[in-house]
């Protein structure tokens, strides 16, 4: 972990590059220096069928969810994910200028009692960085 999820607003399509959010996204996240690097994913989801406010269809959304295990304390999570919401905000600028935008996100606390996982990512890292 960490896994961020982004759902977006269709009409979103031909204004924003979602590659590119997403890497805007793995950037920051890797920047804070909590995450481990071979656990960070971030997958984002259209949304075809969507209503926001009061129906008209030229307001968009972003979505943004980040799930993480346990053990980082409050005032680490909040810099953490106050640093990755800056950098998305920042990156996003141009579309609240173009139109009516929302953009939210929300960091979830995993319980390791209930989170099950299966990774050779960090091993293969390990060994690169030895390997150097």
């Amino acid at each position: 972990m960490p896994h961020f999820t982004i759902e977006y607003s269709a009409n979103l399509d031909g204004r924003l590059d979602m590659k590119l959010v997403c890497e805007v996204v793995r950037k920051a996240a890797s920047e804070t220096g909590i995450f481990p690097l071979g656990g960070i994913r971030v997958r984002a989801i259209r949304c075809e069928h969507y209503a926001v406010a009061d129906g008209r269809q030229n307001y968009a959304f972003l979505d943004m969810v980040l799930r993480i295990g346990e053990g980082r304390d409050l005032k680490t999570r909040q810099q953490a994910g106050e640093h990755v919401f800056q950098a998305l905000s920042r990156h996003l600028d141009p579309v609240f200028a173009a139109g009516k935008f929302a953009l939210s996100f929300d960091m979830q606390i995993n319980d390791k009692d209930t989170s099950w996982k299966r990774n050779n990512i960090h091993d293969a890292l390990k060994a690169e960085a030895q390997a150097g």
